[in-house]
């Protein structure tokens, strides 16, 4: 090979990506590279921003296949690294040479070899090697794809674990394009903690959402394609036929789904739009503390959605099968529970509030135990479960009861009623005038419920929440009206005292009461809420007790409820109070029979295992709930029916319970794929070269290359105390900025100044005092991680401070010179698989560029001393460098390829046991095939001359 041939480049799309921040020149303007990923009839798609005077910060998309000149050559053109023009550098300490090699360094991808964890140490969060895992799991290969279920029980904080998860893949280059799918309820918390801890931007498209993005883009648009990191309800997603149209006709780098047992239902329009999506991203997160039925086949279906090999027989798996796609720990968990110690409050018991029935709630008991519920005989019903539905609701309330008679009296009425229901219909008129005149001085829940918010701190002049769950609308809506002034609320404070938050409420509304909840300047007191917030809300962060006013027929429901405040981060210890209505009637069912027995054996399993879940082994609410009725029915009781559904669903579907069963405490569950022997080890740190020891100091250099007056030209304020940095945001890094919260980027007028640092303790101090503001939970001060705006803003700034195809030549301790070369090797779908950092000395090759910096005195404290270089010499070593950085690289690639290979060909393997063409999720063997080829290195690495060491010729100025 000829040092001609070895210094061509690859032309795009020909086997070689174009890696982020290199320049590359379309239609005679100069771009940056942001992001290469390939498609599958147009070439590699190239989102650039421009860098030339006429396209200056413009954002583009180009296709390789589509870009062509006038004489149909390739529109595209990457430099030739032959010809790289070397230039001479006059800055201070060679702060820009520096500073162009460290951002070449940060807008690289890391290669897909890496399987250590690059930024888990620098975000706004405790470094929890537990949380940690499931990044690790995503890198580690054992997949083709970075695709898991992540199932943690309740509270262990799985919106952090799919934050560092995203983290990792966007700083790999597999992070561009992002997809968050959530219950509407917790958009603008999932929104927020993705912000606040790892400046990852999320535009979120809720109904109010949609209707503000559709006066900032074109008519028409795809708004998946103008805004690259959404999040937005599945509800939205699955009842609007538009954005499927829209999806249809879109990639993602990254799709997480939360809560996604809602999935399940196949035929259900959620699990229609998880199959359109699955097929259409490459990284897929699923998330749910309870992702598991009990069915052995819709558990697959949900698995096949990661890795449609996974399983061969849908009735028949175990844990092992999918050890490569599955996390689960629990609050016992051994790495949990020792990394936990002192962050993490133990709760208190489940305390039963007893509360006799007064006179008019005793004659309902006698009427439903005589009536609806006999001993001996036959119900008023011929519905068997219609009694318990009344029953339920009494327990509730008598206006939930009154709400339920009406509803059933309209039914009746609205049919030809025979003879049979004629009885069934006088009886519910004797209910209705039973609770016709009732009020809370009739309610012993509602006079319990008073003294025990009285006992606990709450009201007019106390800081004290509480969180009252109710099944009922009808009975939030009465305690809502009466609770406040019972307590002494007056005047606008019993207006503002007590919010409703239920299923009926919009999108809006259910995250406007979370969020007012949440800050500790609110005047919100209480919160009566239903079950809706039973699923991900986070109720924490002002509150520690909770009421249950009546009581779910759940184990998991009841779980569910606690896991609110009984989370990650909470500081003060849990309490759990629960109204017991008690009754003297001979044979009536009232809350003992029921609703103590299930809190107690809530708290013994949430004890000893770590979750309630698995107990019943039905895994879903409404499962246990219909299954307990029945079992009520044939007379057992809940001990008797929860031994009897346990041993029924062991019978069919024993194996499941690897999935869920917590062994003993000492050992994790053998779902835990991801844990080391070592559980409370960190996961393994990634390799990234670094030429700045911290981003603090990059930044800060940045800052005086990019813009030397910056306290004139942008406004710019620095404490040197606390290391809070204020400035004015020009008009391009505004530009960039419209990626950000809009309600965060409006309430805090970024546009107009931004407050940033890198200090984590203010910015964590300043996110604590959001939450104790009473107007927003957005803070007023950013940390600057690696993926903050502002930090890619400064990167790339500093590219572009040099020309077009522009190396630096650099006066160093070398005896000769040296050439920094990058070499990228990538697969067919344009990723590294192999980076690597040459320092080229005649024919010697090392791959250790940082080092060869540092040994050659390159610093911050080194002196530039201005001195001439013979330009034209080196510029003629280029090509024979290229060639030695080629030929080093090729003598070593196999070795550097072994990573890789072998999860692919255990996956092959595992491919070819299929017998079957087509897999779970409609895709075939070829395909997941053509996948597995796809992922390994292909064609001639792409080169690039960074730069070049020079040992000094004489004492005159540098000139270029």
């Amino acid at each position: 090979m000829t040092a001609q041939q070895s210094s061509r480049q690859p032309a795009p799309g020909t086997g070689t990506s174009l890696p982020p921040g290199a320049q590359i020149v379309v239609r005679d303007e100069e771009w940056l590279v942001k992001n290469v990923t390939r498609t599958d009839h147009d070439g590699d798609r190239i989102e650039a921003v421009g860098i030339s005077e006429f396209v200056r910060d413009q954002e583009a998309v180009f296709f390789t296949g589509l870009e062509r000149t006038r004489d149909g050559a390739p529109g595209i053109e990457l430099m030739d690294p032959a010809k790289t023009t070397l230039i001479s550098d006059d800055s201070p300490n060679f702060r820009r040479s520096r500073l162009f090699l460290e951002a070449i360094l940060r807008k690289t991808p890391l290669a897909q070899s890496e399987r250590g964890l690059a930024l888990a140490d620098s975000f706004l969060l405790d470094p929890l090697p537990y949380q940690q895992r499931p990044a690790q799991l995503a890198l580690s290969g054992r997949n083709l794809r970075p695709r898991m279920l992540i199932a943690d029980v309740v509270g262990l904080g799985k919106t952090l674990e799919i934050g560092l998860t995203l983290a990792e893949l966007i700083r790999r280059g597999r992070g561009e394009r992002i997809l968050v799918v959530t219950p509407q309820h917790v958009l603008e918390q999932f929104q927020h903690e993705l912000w606040t801890r790892f400046a990852i931007p999320l535009i979120r498209l809720d109904s109010a959402g949609i209707e503000r993005i559709q006066r900032e883009i074109p008519a028409g648009r795809n708004p998946f394609t103008f805004f690259k990191r959404v999040i937005v309800s599945i509800d939205t997603l699955k009842n609007t036929d538009q954005y499927k149209h829209h999806l249809e006709h879109i990639r993602w780098d990254a799709v997480v789904i939360d809560e996604s047992h809602n999935l399940i239902n196949r035929g259900s329009l959620r699990n229609q739009l998880a199959q359109l999506l699955a097929p259409q991203t490459d990284a897929l997160i699923l998330a749910s503390a309870t992702p598991h039925n009990g069915n052995a086949r819709s558990f697959a279906e949900l698995i096949a959605l990661l890795d449609p090999a996974a399983i061969r027989d849908p009735e028949r798996y175990s844990a092992e099968d999918i050890k490569h796609l599955f996390i689960r720990r629990t609050k016992v968990s051994a790495e949990v529970r020792e990394k936990m110690s002192g962050q993490w409050a133990d709760r208190g018991p489940s305390e039963s509030v007893r509360s006799p029935a007064t006179p008019a709630e005793e004659k309902i008991f006698e009427e439903l135990s005589q009536v609806w519920l006999p001993a001996e005989g036959t119900s008023v019903s011929d519905v068997p479960l219609f009694p318990y539905t009344l029953l339920k609701s009494f327990l509730s309330s008598h206006a939930a009861l009154s709400s339920t008679v009406e509803a059933r009296i309209k039914t009746l009425v609205k049919k030809d009623v025979p003879e049979a229901t004629g009885a069934e219909l006088a009886a519910l008129q004797r209910l209705r005038d039973l609770t016709a005149g009732m009020t809370e001085q009739d309610s012993a829940k509602f006079t319990a419920l008073v003294e025990q918010l009285k006992a606990i701190g709450v009201g007019p002049r106390s800081e004290t929440r509480v969180v009252v769950f109710s099944e009922r609308v009808q009975t939030l809506e009465w305690l809502r009206s009466t609770v406040p002034a019972a307590l002494g609320f007056k005047g606008k404070a019993l207006e503002e005292a007590a919010r409703v938050m239920h299923g009926g409420l919009s999108d809006e509304q259910q995250m406007q009461c979370v969020e007012d909840f949440g800050l500790a300047d609110a005047p919100v007191r209480i919160l009566f809420t239903g079950d809706v917030a039973s699923e991900g809300v986070n109720l924490h962060r002002q509150c520690h007790q909770l009421i249950h006013y009546d009581v779910p027929w759940s184990l998991i429901r009841i779980e569910q409820r606690n896991g609110r405040i009984d989370r990650y981060g909470q500081t003060n210890k849990p309490q759990f109070r629960a109204l017991i209505l008690t009754s003297e009637v001979d044979g009536a069912k009232d809350d003992r029979t029921v609703a103590e027995r299930l809190l107690e054996r809530e708290d013994e399993a949430h004890r000893s295992l770590g979750t309630a879940e698995a107990v019943s082994g039905l895994y879903r609410a409404e499962a246990e709930e219909k299954s307990l009725i029945q079992d009520l029915l044939k007379g057992r009781t809940v001990d008797e029916s929860l031994q009897h559904t346990a041993e029924e669903a062991g019978g069919a579907d024993d194996f499941l319970a690897d999935f869920f069963a917590q062994v003993d405490d000492t050992t994790e569950p053998a779902a835990d794929a991801a844990a080391s022997d070592d559980s409370s080890a960190a996961p393994p740190q990634a390799h990234v070269p670094r030429l700045f020891t911290t981003t603090r100091e990059f930044v800060d250099e940045a800052v005086r290359e990019v813009f030397p007056d910056a306290q004139q030209s942008l406004g710019m304020d620095r404490d040197p105390e606390n290391g809070l940095i204020s400035f004015k945001p020009p008009a391009d890094l505004v530009h960039r900025l419209k990626a950000l919260p809009p309600d965060y980027r409006r309430e805090q007028r970024l546009s107009e100044r931004l407050l940033v640092t890198l200090n984590r303790k203010l910015a964590d101090r300043s996110l604590v005092r959001a939450r104790e503001s009473g107007t927003s939970s957005w803070p007023e001060i950013s940390l600057l991680t690696d993926l903050h705006p502002v930090v890619e803003w400064l990167t790339d700034k500093v590219l572009v401070k040099l020309g077009r195809q522009e190396a630096p030549v650099i006066t160093a301790d070398v005896e000769a010179p040296v050439y920094l070369v990058q070499g990228i090797y990538s697969n067919a779908l344009g990723r590294p698989t192999v980076v690597k950092w040459m320092a080229v000395t005649g024919d010697k090759v090392t791959d250790d560029m940082v080092g060869t910096l540092r040994e050659a005195g390159i610093g911050p404290t080194m002196a530039n001393p201005l001195r001439r270089h013979d330009v034209d010499g080196l510029r003629a070593g280029i090509p024979d460098a290229l060639e030695a950085a080629e030929a080093f690289l090729s003598r070593h690639r196999s070795d550097w390829d072994e990573a890789l290979l072998a999860p692919i060909e255990e996956y092959r393997q595992r491919l070819g046991k299929w017998e079957q063409p087509t897999l779970a999720g409609e895709e075939t063997k070829d395909e997941l095939s053509r996948l597995a080829d796809s992922l390994l290195t292909t064609g001639r690495p792409m080169l690039r001359v960074l730069a070049v060491l020079d040992s000094a010729h004489d004492g005159s100025v540098a000139q270029a």
